[in-house]
């Protein structure tokens, strides 16, 4: 499967409408999380579980998820952007970008 192309800025996640109709499709939120330098993004099926919201940023369905605690938290200030690409990883069961922590 291709890459997808995920942005960090301002502390927000920025994820295509393609991206998120491929791997979140129908999903309103995701889980965000670190293992050792990688970032997981992984889909919530049911909302009760928690996590961020996959909020609409335009009308080209794109979808942006505010985690400026969750960055700040794990050394990435609200000042950095990163661009990456992230492919589905089945053993996480999501989303998976390497190396995102340690290009602070």
């Amino acid at each position: 499967m291709a890459p997808a192309a995920v942005v960090v800025k301002r502390g927000s996640v920025y994820l295509t409408r393609e991206t998120c109709e491929r791997y979140f499709p129908g999903l309103e939120s995701v889980i965000l999380l670190r293992r050792d330098n990688n970032l997981v993004i992984m889909p919530v099926r049911h909302a009760a579980a928690g996590g961020h919201l996959l909020k609409l940023r335009n009308s080209a369905g794109d979808r942006v998820v505010n985690a400026a605690d969750f960055f700040r938290q794990n050394g990435i200030e609200d000042t950095v952007e990163l661009h990456f690409q992230a492919f589905w990883c089945a053993t996480r069961v999501g989303l998976e970008a390497r190396d995102v922590f340690l290009q602070t």
